[in-house]
């Protein structure tokens, strides 16, 4: 059995809302809320979600980007948030993270080889061996030695996506979070992102956590997935599982909105009623109740405990035996 890389415990950032005419605290952005969950060695696991669920945010609380409001994050045993300035930046050649944007990335000033150059400066590498690094990675992520005498602005997306991946795996690496490392590349260039991505992590050993609002990205991609809905897990279950039988009306909605070419496989699309409900003042009980056609008065009074329903398979609903008999309908 793989060992567990990294453990999420009660992860929380409430972000404070400064304002009147003195400036204080007049209120604060709940963005994640309690968020528990383990990535064993080796695994995928995707946190899926529409925008401002809190996944990005997640992300950077796991880096120690941001400082949290409550919870722990214990990486190979040890909790990054007791970490000085300077053990963190020894621990971050383990952890590192592929933005979203390839386009904002990098300096314009500088060629690709200062660019990946500059990570092996900062450890004191031999120069002579550096021109060297630089090359090999370029070949890893499929692309040429010429390519490193190129500027940014003369490398489409999906070059800029490579050299950022290379970027992410030069110091070797554990964990890489992957926060929509394709939703700014058109659609012919996702795949090939991806399948590298694939193809990096069983050379290396690597382990992902995918972050993403597509949810037929991450059931390609992963092998486990969380649905957050704002700050919170409500869904925690295998790809296999959840999309077999999602069992949280959110899931359920998600799913039901991708394109599914055989009709046989299709579940009947769930509308989302209403809107999303501010992160700053949070309704009573089940935050989802606002838009959820089966909410009962149980859902606006007690918030709902994720409850293992199958094996392996988490659930934050009152009432997921009615969607269990729904999905297939």
């Amino acid at each position: 059995m793989s060992a567990t890389i990294l453990k999420v415990k009660n992860l929380t950032k409430f972000f404070p809302i400064i304002g009147g005419v003195i400036r204080h605290k007049i209120g604060e952005v709940k963005a994640v809320n309690n968020v528990s969950f383990n990535l064993k060695k080796g695994d995928t696991i995707g946190i899926v979600g529409e925008s401002g669920c809190g996944k990005t945010t997640v992300a950077r609380l796991i880096l120690n980007l941001i400082e949290p409001t409550g919870g722990e994050v214990i990486f190979q045993g040890q909790n990054v948030f007791s970490f000085s300035r300077g053990e963190m930046r020894k621990i971050r050649k383990k952890m590192q993270m592929v933005f979203q944007d390839p386009y904002s990335a990098f300096d314009p000033r500088f060629t690709v080889f200062e660019s990946l150059s500059e990570i092996f400066v900062i450890q004191k590498m031999e120069k002579v061996n550096i021109k060297e690094e630089v090359f090999r990675l370029l070949k890893i992520v499929g692309l040429k030695p010429e390519h490193s005498d190129y500027y940014p602005y003369e490398l489409s997306g999906g070059q800029k996506q490579r050299i950022v991946i290379a970027r992410a795996i030069a110091l070797n690496p554990e964990l890489i979070i992957l926060d929509e490392p394709t939703s700014a590349l058109d659609v012919s260039v996702q795949s090939q992102i991806l399948n590298l991505l694939h193809n990096i992590q069983h050379k290396f050993d690597l382990t992902y956590l995918f972050i993403s609002h597509d949810l037929s990205v991450i059931n390609y991609f992963c092998n486990k997935v969380m649905v957050m809905y704002l700050g919170k897990i409500v869904e925690d279950a295998s790809c296999e599982d959840l999309f077999q039988q999602p069992l949280h009306p959110y899931t359920k909605a998600l799913i039901s909105s991708i394109f599914v070419p055989d009709p046989d496989k299709r579940l009947t699309i769930v509308p989302l009623e209403g809107d999303v409900p501010s992160p700053i003042n949070l309704p009573p009980g089940c935050v989802f109740h606002t838009r959820c056609k089966f909410a009962s008065k149980i859902c606006r009074e007690k918030e709902p405990e994720a409850a293992e329903v199958t094996t392996n398979h988490y659930v934050a609903c009152h009432h997921f035996q009615k969607i269990r008999e729904t999905v297939k309908s």
